[in-house]
């Protein structure tokens, strides 16, 4: 019976011992020489929907929200962000070969489609990068036309 008192007052001094590691924060503050704006031609409304709803995961810079000054929940961010930086990268696009910057087009175009994107547990907390139909078909064509450019830039 003693051992079970004490296990909330171990769970207490883990939660509050775990409050002092912190991951590094996804912030360069560096220009981005290689963004995918600086590859292909993005209007500003196309540009300030995927900032709003990509970026945070999909860029060298995140706009942290409150609760992620508190652990667990920043490991559970660092990891969703380090997981969409490795399948895209926006401020990285013009690293990637162009074979790899079409088949990322198509990922975006595709995610759209079937609704895999942006994450439903991202969704349920930021509620601003829930996107609207018109938003999901304007970043569809911009998609679309960017792929054309890019086939022709390449050829």
């Amino acid at each position: 019976m003693n051992g079970i008192k004490k296990l909330p007052l171990g769970l207490l001094v883990i939660l509050i011992i775990i409050q002092f590691v912190h991951p590094a924060r996804n912030k360069s503050g560096q220009a981005m020489p290689n963004d995918i704006s600086k590859m292909v031609t993005m209007p500003p409304d196309v540009q300030g929907i995927l900032k709003k709803a990509c970026y945070d995961c999909h860029s060298n810079n995140t706009d942290y929200p409150w609760y992620t000054y508190v652990q667990p929940f920043h490991w559970f961010m660092d990891y969703h962000i380090q997981s969409g930086k490795e399948e895209l990268n926006f401020n990285e696009f013009g690293t990637y070969t162009p074979r790899r910057q079409q088949s990322k087009l198509r990922s975006i175009e595709n995610s759209l489609k079937d609704g895999t994107m942006p994450l439903s547990s991202y969704t349920l907390i930021h509620r601003n990068a829930i996107l609207s139909e018109a938003e999901k078909s304007l970043i569809i064509s911009w998609v679309q036309n960017s792929k054309d450019s890019l086939n022709k830039k390449n050829l």
